[in-house]
């Protein structure tokens, strides 16, 4: 891919509809070993902005300081009773084990085959139930199922928790794992033992699986001369598809436009500064990176916006996650326009994806916190409407949007 594919900011809630949420970066680790297993180079640490960082150890104390890792993989080889064992499966859980040290639901490692979904979303079609979920907690849980989607007609909901998997118990199994067994080609079944919440016990959802095809964008006119977009994710050619759709509506005078964010998890951090900047002026900051050390790096608008002066809504929700985020905070924070619905997600920090070498997949890493323009940080604390609406039980019964329709009150008043 582009060089979109290596840094992401987006929602690590990995979603059963992966999505791959990255653009460039620069924070590399080299660490090598020949066939015989013993450590033969040194462990190259940049900083982002391609320095060496301080204080990295040599190779004579990393060669200490890896010797009983090397102890140990030479005495699973001769000792261990299930021979001959499986190199790849062990270099991989090494890894595994590695970033879960650390202590971050975001940075973690993807087998190749979890790396290859993950990529497919934002590519616009993938093959799966169809819903974002969070991965991190003690049981997978559904963030939002994608409008029309299988998990949708299911009847899944924000909050629902996968206790069981086709029957199988999940309880203590890691939810990339989890999220794995859920995946599956097109036209096949899953079913998934359902925890939900004001629900006394679990129940089982049955699952048709298939492939979708997503569009990123879709508008149109509402009554009383209002236009309405509503953005799925930050694709790689969101950008261009979102001026394709705004464009036309514009040119039909609306009195006040709305953007639906709502259970957007995110996408392209270029994607998200484009699409802000059609709303604001040319070199405004849209956010800021801030790495470990404090040093600060700026996002500015692109300019040549085509929606600068339309009276503008921003629907947001507990599913509006990173890039939909920085895109919400941005508008709040300078005032161009008003957001309505709930709390968002919270997710304010900022992952390198790597690709490793031989296509063994690639590792995520937290390398930053990100900003508002008024330098407010969100991360799990998320941004708050100016508007407060929920949508209740019967709104859901009813198929009654109580937010789509403040928004259009808020529109029509101004």
């Amino acid at each position: 891919m582009e060089n979109k594919s290596c840094r992401s900011v987006v929602l690590s809630f990995i979603g059963i509809i992966f999505l791959l949420l990255a653009f460039s970066g620069g924070v590399i680790v080299g660490f090598g070993a020949r066939d015989i297993p013993q450590l033969n180079s040194l462990a190259l640490v940049f900083s982002p902005n391609g320095n060496p960082q301080e204080g990295v150890k040599g190779e004579s104390d990393l060669t200490t300081l890896f010797k009983p890792f090397w102890e140990t993989w030479n005495l699973v080889h001769v000792q261990y009773v299930d021979q001959p064992v499986d190199n790849v499966k062990m270099m991989r859980g090494a890894i595994r084990g590695m970033l879960e040290s650390l202590g971050d639901a975001h940075t973690s490692y993807m087998d190749p085959d979890q790396y290859r979904q993950q990529n497919a979303p934002l590519q616009g079609e993938y093959e799966g139930i169809g819903a974002y979920v969070d991965t991190t907690g003690d049981f997978l849980a559904i963030i939002s199922p994608m409008p029309g989607s299988p998990a949708e007609k299911a009847g899944l909901k924000a909050g629902d928790q996968v206790m069981a998997v086709d029957k199988e118990d999940m309880t203590g199994v890691d939810g990339e794992l989890v999220l794995k067994k859920i995946l599956g080609p097109a036209d096949t079944t899953v079913v998934l033992t359902i925890r939900r919440e004001g629900v006394e016990d679990p129940f089982d959802v049955s699952i048709v699986r298939s492939k979708i095809s997503l569009p990123s964008v879709e508008g149109k006119m509402l009554d009383d001369n209002i236009a309405y977009v509503r953005l799925a994710t930050f694709g790689e050619k969101t950008d261009v598809e979102f001026r394709e759709v705004l464009q036309p509506l514009l040119d039909k005078k609306p009195d006040g436009l709305i953007l639906d964010l709502r259970y957007n998890g995110g996408g392209f951090l270029t994607t998200a500064i484009e699409i802000v900047s059609e709303f604001i002026p040319t070199d405004k900051v849209v956010l800021y990176e801030q790495f470990g050390n404090g040093d600060l790096k700026n996002y500015m608008s692109k300019g040549k916006g085509i929606a600068t002066d339309i009276p503008l809504v921003i629907l947001v929700n507990e599913g509006s996650a990173s890039a939909s985020e920085i895109t919400a905070g941005a508008i709040q924070d300078y005032k161009r326009g008003v957001l309505i619905g709930v709390t968002t997600y919270g997710k304010g920090s900022v992952q390198n994806w790597v690709p490793l070498s031989n296509e063994q997949g690639a590792v995520r890493v937290t390398i930053a916190r990100w900003l508002t323009p008024e330098k407010r940080q969100i991360n799990k604390v998320g941004l708050t409407p100016d508007v407060k609406v929920e949508i209740s039980e019967e709104d859901i019964k009813n198929e009654h949007d109580a937010q789509l329709e403040a928004a259009i009150d808020y529109l029509l008043k101004k």
